[in-house]
C-alpha cells in the first residue's frame, strides 16, 4: 500500500472529497486546502510529496501557488500535478513552465487521476535515485548515450544533429512528462546552436524520421508539447 502524503488544493468541496476518497482508499495519506493560502501553509507545515492543485482558486489562483512553491528552496522535491478545466490550454502550458509535474483536466476519472499521481510519484523516486546526466537510456534495441552524444538503434549509429540529440535525450530522461516548446528551447539553446519555439516541431519531424520504428515513442501532447512514452 502507499504511504506518500498528498496535499490536495481544492475549493470545490464535493471534487475535494472525491479526490481524497480515492486516494485514502489508495492508501495515501491525505491533506486538504481550500485556498490556495492554505495550501501554501499547509505544504510548508506538511512537507508533503505531492500537491493536486487546482488552478481555479479564490484568492491566490493555482498558477501562483505553484510558482510560489517551486520558489521555496524546502520544497524542490515536491511533486505538483495541476488541475484545470477541459479546453484551458494555455493555463495548462504556464503551469507545466512554472514547474508542475503533470495535469489533468475536469471533469476526470478517479481512476485516471490516481494514474496520473502514481506515475509522477514514481517518476520522482527514480530521478531521485539513480537519473543522472551522464546514465545510458535505452528502450528495446535503441540506445542513448549522452556522454558520447550517441544513438544506437538495433546495433547501428543513427547521425542526429546536436538539437535532435539534445530533444530526445529530454525527453527519454523522464518518460511520461509532458514538456511545452518552450522548456525543450530552454533545455537545447545555447552553445551556438539556437532554436526556436516555431522549430521545435519541425525538429521533432526529422528526429522521429531517423528513429524510424521507434518514432512513437515521442508522442504529442495537442496544444501543450511533447512527452516520451513510458
Amino acid at each position: 500500500m502507499a504511504r506518500e502524503h498528498i496535499l490536495i488544493v481544492e475549493d470545490e468541496e464535493d471534487i475535494r472529497e472525491l479526490m481524497r476518497y480515492n486516494l485514502s482508499r489508495e492508501g495515501y495519506t491525505v491533506t486538504e486546502a481550500g485556498t490556495g493560502e492554505k495550501g501554501i501553509r499547509l505544504a510548508r507545515e506538511k512537507k508533503p510529496e505531492l500537491v493536486i492543485l487546482d488552478l481555479m482558486l479564490p484568492g491566490i489562483d493555482g498558477l501562483e501557488v505553484c510558482r510560489t512553491l517551486r520558489n521555496d528552496d524546502a520544497l524542490k522535491s515536491l511533486a505538483i500535478v495541476i488541475v484545470t478545466a477541459k479546453g484551458e490550454e494555455p493555463d495548462i502550458v504556464t503551469g507545466l513552465e512554472l514547474g508542475a509535474d503533470d495535469y489533468v483536466t475536469k471533469p476526470f476519472s478517479p481512476r485516471v487521476l490516481i494514474a496520473r499521481v502514481r506515475a509522477v510519484l514514481r517518476r520522482k523516486a527514480g530521478e531521485e535515485t539513480n537519473a543522472t546526466e551522464d546514465s545510458i537510456i535505452q528502450r528495446e534495441g535503441m540506445k542513448i548515450h549522452p556522454g558520447r552524444h550517441e544513438v544506437i538503434i538495433d546495433n547501428d549509429p543513427v547521425d542526429l544533429t546536436y538539437t535532435e540529440f539534445k530533444i530526445l535525450h529530454l525527453l527519454a530522461r523522464r518518460p511520461g512528462w509532458v514538456f511545452t516548446r518552450y522548456q525543450i528551447v530552454d533545455a537545447v539553446r545555447g552553445e551556438d546552436h539556437p532554436v526556436s519555439d516555431r522549430s521545435v516541431d519541425v525538429q521533432i519531424v526529422g528526429l522521429r524520421k531517423k528513429l524510424g520504428r521507434y518514432a512513437d515513442l515521442i508522442e504529442t501532447v495537442r496544444g501543450v508539447g511533447y512527452r516520451f512514452k513510458e
